[in-house]
């Protein structure tokens, strides 16, 4: 943490961020929420909604908010792995060869429609959000510090859409699932849009960045200072093994998805305030960060059964540590 800077203070910056993106964005608090836990967690994050519900505006309008350096990849069929990451190419002048960076090398990476680009360059992103790092002809570059992708995709049943593979999938603290808004809200979005507001102008908005690196770096280190009592670890250890023994599930959630949760609970938790976590903290970040990490059984998707449905009766099945 800062020396001059507490955790009440860094909690404040963090709520600053939180009206700075609702000066652009109606109605999607709860995606907000999670950019902000990944954000503090140094997690990745999928927003999966139609089009038209504000998945690139959210993301762009969380840069804004943040004085960090923020590169955009639109996604499409023809985009090769070498565009994203970057290449070695022959400089003529030099004589020589030299590593040329890609859009990757940034702190926020907006990864748009990342499932209408082939499995081949969807993979590209693998090392980067695991390791920090690209590896080209044998060579280790690292990325910048903070490093995120926020990554925009369309539900998988759209024409021209890609699934993405499960260890990708896996890469993201959270899939955040943006629903179209409740009439207030879109009525709102229809009165700023009425009295000039420009989604593409977003300073002419009002957002400015309120949150530095530094303020992030402080915040990551006070997160990781909330403490995870033996029987709340042992709770989450609970409902992870409830989705391997799920008969509806063919692939449950992994050790890797259990100390996500953790990571994830222990964000929210200090966003709240709170030194320790408790079951209310683990169950409010369940769904974002399990629902991509367990695989349906085929008679279950037959049946319209979602990741969703089954996580929540997992919730109400599994004890509760008193």
């Amino acid at each position: 943490m800062t020396s001059t800077q507490s955790s009440a203070d860094l909690r404040d910056a963090f709520g600053r961020v939180r009206s700075e993106v609702g000066k652009a964005v109606v109605g999607q608090d709860g995606a907000i929420s999670g950019l902000i836990v990944a954000l503090l967690t140094g997690g990745h994050v999928l927003l999966e909604g139609v089009p038209g519900v504000a998945k690139t505006l959210l993301v762009r309008s969380l840069s804004a908010a943040l004085d960090l350096r923020t590169t955009r990849v639109q996604f499409t069929p023809d985009l090769m792995p070498g565009d994203v990451t970057g290449s070695v190419v022959y400089d003529a002048k030099a004589g020589d060869f030299e590593f040329r960076r890609g859009p990757v090398f940034t702190n926020i990476l907006l990864a748009d429609e990342i499932n209408r680009t082939p499995p081949k360059t969807q993979s590209a992103l693998l090392e980067a959000m695991e390791e920090r790092q690209v590896s080209i002809d044998g060579e280790t570059h690292p990325l910048p510090h903070p490093f995120m992708v926020a990554a925009t995709q369309n539900p998988v049943e759209y024409e021209g859409t890609y699934t993405l593979p499960e260890a990708q999938l896996d890469r993201f603290l959270l899939k955040l699932v943006l629903d179209l808004p409740a009439r207030d809200a879109e009525v709102e979005v229809m009165q700023r849009h009425a009295d000039g507001f420009n989604p593409r102008d977003l300073a002419a908005a009002g957002v400015t960045a309120v949150v530095t690196a530094e303020q992030i770096t402080a915040a990551r280190a006070a997160v990781g200072q909330v403490r995870a009592s033996a029987e709340l670890l042992g709770y989450l250890v609970d409902l992870a093994r409830a989705t391997r023994q799920s008969p509806s599930v063919k692939l449950g959630v992994s050790p890797r998805g259990s100390t996500a949760l953790l990571a994830a609970s222990k964000a929210w938790a200090w966003l709240q305030g709170a030194e320790a976590i408790t079951p209310d903290h683990v169950q409010a970040m369940l769904l974002p960060v399990w629902r991509h990490r367990i695989a349906l059984r085929p008679e279950a998707e037959l049946e319209g059964v979602s990741a969703d449905t089954i996580l929540r009766a997992i919730v109400q099945q599994v004890q509760v540590p008193l």
